[in-house]
C-alpha cells in the first residue's frame, strides 16, 4: 500500500522545480500571473532573496509540490492509498487529492502566506534526539507555559513554538541539560495561539471558497485521522494554530497497512518517516520485559505532578494550582500575572466593580501576558440586576476573555449562556470546540448538576430567538456542558455554605461519575477543591481525596500584590483559624446567604447579623424601636437614616435600576433592605481604602484557611505579608505537599 507526501516550509531550495517548469510551462505561466512576479524566476534565481520569506515560500513549494505529483501521476505513478502534507504540504496533499483545482490552491496558500508573514514577536526552535513527551516535560519543568510543542515531526525531532522572549530564554535553558537545539529562522510562532489572529483573518477569506472533500483520504495534521467529508475548510482554518502532529500521522499510516512511502516536491519528510517506522518497528519488536522480584524505586514525586494532566494541558499550565478571584479587584492584575508567569491560573476580582475598572485590569492582565496567557477573569451572579451582568459579559466577549470563574450562581442565566455559547464552534473532526471556558465554583450538588449539563433551552431558545446566538452555536451548545471545570468549595472565606471538603468532593465525585456515564462529552470534566486550602497537607488531601486541582483564597489575600490596604493586610497576617465568623452577603442579604469574614479586632460580623436580624423581625425602618434607630445612626452609619436612604435612591437614579426605587418606594421592607445593604457596602470599601478613623467596622473576607498557613510560616521570612507573593506561597504549599505525600507511608 502506497501514501503519497509532501514536505512544508523548510524545504525550499534555490533551484527546486527547473524540470517541472520546462515540462508544464502553461501551469507555470498560469502561477506567475495570478502572484503577479515570476515563480520560475523566484525558485530559480531568487534575486532578492526572497525565496525563504514566507509570503513567497508558501505558493512556491505549493507550485513545486503540485507539479511534482502531476509529473509524478503523468510517469505512471497510481494506486494510492493514502496522502499527507507536512503544514503547507498538506495543501499539495488536498489539491493531488482533488479538494480543489490549482489556482484555487495558489489562491489558498498566497494569503495563508501573507497572513502568517505578519505575525510577528514568535519564534521557533527544533529539538533533536527528544520525543514530544520529553520535550514537553523539559518545557513544563521549566515554567515556559506560554509554549507548545508544534511540531511533533519525529519520535527524534520536535519543533517548540511561541512568544519570541520565551524562545530566546528556552535556548539556553536546553543548553544547559545537554539537549540539542537549533533555532529556525522564521518570523512568526507558527502553529501556536500566537497564530490566531491569522487563524481569524484566514477564516472569513476560506468563506468565499467552496472546497470539496478529498476523493484520496489525506491524514490532516491537526487530528493526525482522514478528513471528514465537509470540514475542509474548518480544518484548514484550525491547521494554522494546531500542532503538527506528523509522527501520529506516519503511525496512523503504518497502522493502515502502507509500506511504500513517496515523498514529492522535496525530500526532507523521508527521513523523518524512517525515524518513525524504526522507533514503532522496535516497539512491536521488543520483548517483553521480564518480571523483576521488587519495584524500581519511584521517581520523588514533584509539585507538577500533582493534580490532573488533562487540567494542566487544558489551560496551558505547569501546576494544577488556581487563585481564586477576590471581591472588587483584591486579585488585582498584577496577582494574576505574576501566577501565570509561574505556570498557575489566577482569576480577575470584578465583583463590585464597574465595567470600565474590569475593563482596565483586564487590559492589564493581557499585556503582562498576552491574550492566550493563562489567566481569567471573575464573573459573579448579579441577583438583582441582570443587565449589569450583561454589561460585565460584554466586556469580557469585547477582550477575547477565554476563561471566565462563575461565582455565587444558583443557575443559569442568560449572561452566562451567552458568554459560554458563543465561544463554540464545530472543530475538524465535527465536534465542538469550545474557546470560552466557564470554571464553576458550587457547594451544592444541584447547582454542580446545572452546571455539568448543557445549558437550558430555554434560555438557548431565547438568545437564539433575539440573534445573541447563532443556529449552530446553539446545536453546539446542547453538546457541551456548562463548565469542563467545576470546583467545589467548601468552607471558605467569602461566599460560603459551610461545606465540609470530606463530604462534599466525595459525593461531587459519584455526581460527576454519573454525568458522565449518562452523557458522551467529547472532553473529561475536571474537579478541583476550595475552601480551607493553607497549608500543605490540606492541599495533599485535597488531591488524595480526589481533586483535579486546587483553588485557594484567603491566603492571597494577605500578600504583596493582593489590591486591599496595608492595614488589612497588617490585621490578616496575625490571625489564628479560630479568629474568623460568619455575616449575611450584602450582594444577597434578603435570601439569608452567608459570608466568612474576619472578626478579631472588628465589629463588622455582629453588626451584620443584627441588620439581619432587624429586618427579619420588622416591617419597614418606620417600625425599627427608637434606641435601635439611633444606635444603627451613630454607630453603624454614622448619619440618620433619611439621609442614607437618600444615597440610595441618588445611586439607583444614576445607575439607570429606576424600577427597584419605585418598588422600593412602595414596599417599605425593601426600602429597609437596600438601606441596610449600604452598611454592607460602605464596610468593605473603608476596608480597601484602611481608613483609620473606622477600623472597627471594617468588613474582610477570610477563611481560616489564612489562620492555618499563618501557624506554618510563623518565625520564618513568611510569617510578614511584605515577604509573601503569591506565586512564592503557591509554589510552596505544591513543593511541601509533594513532599508530604511522598513521605506519606504506603501499605
Amino acid at each position: 500500500m502506497r501514501a503519497v507526501i509532501f514536505p512544508g516550509q523548510g524545504a525550499q531550495v534555490k533551484g527546486m522545480g527547473r524540470e517541472l517548469f520546462d515540462a508544464y510551462p502553461e501551469q507555470v505561466e498560469a502561477a506567475s500571473e495570478l502572484l503577479g512576479y515570476s515563480v520560475r524566476e523566484l525558485c530559480l534565481e531568487d534575486p532578492r532573496g526572497e525565496l525563504d520569506r514566507t509570503e513567497f515560500t508558501q505558493p512556491a513549494l505549493f507550485v513545486v509540490g503540485a507539479l511534482a505529483h502531476r509529473h509524478w501521476r503523468d510517469s505512471g505513478g497510481a494506486d494510492v492509498a493514502f496522502y499527507a502534507g507536512h503544514s503547507l504540504g498538506e495543501y499539495c496533499a488536498l489539491h493531488a487529492a482533488g479538494a480543489f483545482d490549482f489556482a484555487t490552491g495558489l489562491r489558498l496558500v498566497r494569503r495563508r502566506g501573507e497572513l502568517m508573514a505578519g505575525a510577528r514577536g514568535g519564534g521557533m526552535i527544533a529539538v533533536v534526539d527528544l520525543d514530544r513527551d520529553q520535550v514537553t516535560e523539559l518545557v513544563r519543568e521549566g515554567g515556559f507555559c506560554t509554549l507548545v510543542v508544534a511540531n511533533d515531526n519525529s519520535p527524534r525531532q520536535c519543533v517548540v513554538s511561541g512568544d519570541a522572549d520565551s524562545i530566546d530564554e528556552l535556548g539556553p535553558y536546553l543548553r544547559e541539560r545537554g539537549v540539542r537545539w537549533v533555532r529556525l529562522r522564521v518570523s512568526g510562532g507558527f502553529h501556536s495561539a500566537l497564530m490566531r489572529p491569522a487563524q481569524r483573518e484566514f477564516r472569513r477569506f476560506l468563506d468565499a471558497f467552496d472546497l470539496a472533500a478529498p476523493r484520496v483520504p489525506v491524514i490532516a495534521n491537526a487530528t493526525a485521522r482522514p478528513y471528514p467529508s465537509g470540514t475542509t475548510a474548518a480544518m484548514l482554518a484550525d491547521q494554522i494554530v494546531q500542532p503538527v502532529r506528523w509522527t501520529e500521522t506516519v503511525r496512523y499510516l503504518l497502522d493502515a497497512g502502507v509500506t511504500e512511502f513517496v515523498e514529492l516536491g522535496g525530500a526532507v519528510l523521508t527521513k523523518l518517516v524512517e525515524q518513525t517506522r524504526a522507533a514503532s518497528s522496535a516497539t512491536r519488536s521488543a520483548p517483553a520485559p521480564a518480571p523483576v522480584p521488587t519495584p524500581a524505586p519511584a521517581r520523588a514525586l514533584r509539585a507538577q505532578d500533582l493534580g490532573s494532566a488533562v487540567f494542566r494541558e487544558r489551560h496551558g499550565l505547569r501546576f494544577a494550582y488556581v487563585a481564586g478571584g477576590m471581591y472588587r479587584g483584591i486579585a488585582s492584575p498584577e496577582l494574576v500575572a505574576r501566577l501565570g508567569r509561574a505556570g498557575m491560573l489566577g482569576f480577575l476580582g470584578t465583583g463590585g466593580l464597574e465595567p470600565v475598572e474590569i475593563e482596565r485590569g483586564i487590559k492589564e492582565v493581557q499585556a503582562a501576558l498576552g491574550e492566550d496567557g493563562p489567566c481569567g477573569v471573575n464573573l459573579i451572579a448579579d441577583h438583582d440586576d441582570p443587565d449589569a451582568e450583561e454589561a460585565v459579559v460584554d466586556v469580557l466577549l469585547r477582550h477575547r476573555v477565554r476563561l471566565v470563574e462563575a461565582s455565587a450562581y444558583i443557575q443559569m442565566t442568560p449572561a452566562l449562556v451567552r458568554y459560554r455559547a458563543t465561544g463554540l464552534r464545530r472543530g475538524p473532526d465535527g465536534r465542538p470546540v469550545c474557546e470560552h471556558r466557564v470554571m464553576a465554583k458550587v457547594s451544592r450538588p444541584e447547582v454542580a448538576a446545572a452546571f455539568m449539563a448543557p445549558p437550558p433551552d430555554s434560555v438557548l431558545d431565547r438568545l437564539l430567538a433575539t440573534g445573541a446566538l447563532t443556529a449552530e452555536q446553539a446545536e453546539l451548545a446542547r453538546q457541551v456542558p456548562m463548565s469542563h471545570d467545576i470546583t467545589v468549595e467548601a468552607d471558605s472565606g467569602g461566599h460560603t455554605d459551610g461545606g465540609i471538603p470530606t463530604v462534599l468532593l466525595p459525593s461531587m465525585l459519584e455526581l460527576r461519575r454519573r454525568v458522565l456515564a449518562e452523557r458522551s462529552y467529547a472532553e473529561p470534566i475536571c474537579m478541583g477543591l476550595a475552601g480551607g486550602i493553607g497549608t500543605p497537607a490540606a492541599v495533599a488531601a485535597a488531591f488524595v481525596l480526589g481533586a483535579d486541582y486546587v483553588v485557594t483564597g484567603s491566603v492571597n489575600q494577605c500578600t504583596v500584590e493582593a489590591a486591599t490596604s496595608d492595614a488589612v493586610k497588617d490585621m490578616l497576617q496575625g490571625i489564628d483559624v479560630q479568629d474568623t465568623d460568619y455575616a449575611p452577603a450584602g450582594d444577597m442579604f434578603e435570601l439569608g446567604s452567608k459570608v466568612q469574614v474576619l472578626r478579631k479586632g472588628v465589629f463588622f460580623p455582629a453588626r451584620g447579623n443584627k441588620l439581619h436580624a432587624l429586618y427579619t423581625h420588622h416591617d419597614s425602618l418606620d417600625d425599627l424601636p427608637a434606641k435601635t434607630r439611633q444606635l444603627l445612626e451613630r454607630t453603624y452609619f454614622r448619619k440618620p437614616l433619611e439621609e442614607v436612604w437618600a444615597d440610595v435612591a441618588r445611586h439607583l437614579r444614576a445607575t439607570g435600576r429606576t424600577e427597584l426605587l419605585r418598588r422600593a418606594e412602595r414596599q417599605p421592607k425593601q426600602k429597609m433592605a437596600l438601606v441596610f445593604r449600604r452598611y454592607f457596602g460602605y464596610t468593605a470599601r473603608i476596608a480597601l481604602e484602611g481608613r483609620p478613623e473606622d477600623k472597627v467596622n471594617y468588613q474582610v473576607h477570610t477563611g481560616p484557611a489564612l489562620g492555618s498557613f499563618n501557624q506554618w510560616v510563623r518565625g520564618t521570612p513568611h510569617e510578614s505579608w511584605r515577604h509573601r507573593h503569591v506565586d512564592e506561597i503557591g509554589r510552596m504549599l505544591l513543593d511541601a505537599a509533594a513532599d508530604h505525600l511522598a513521605a506519606f507511608p504506603r501499605p
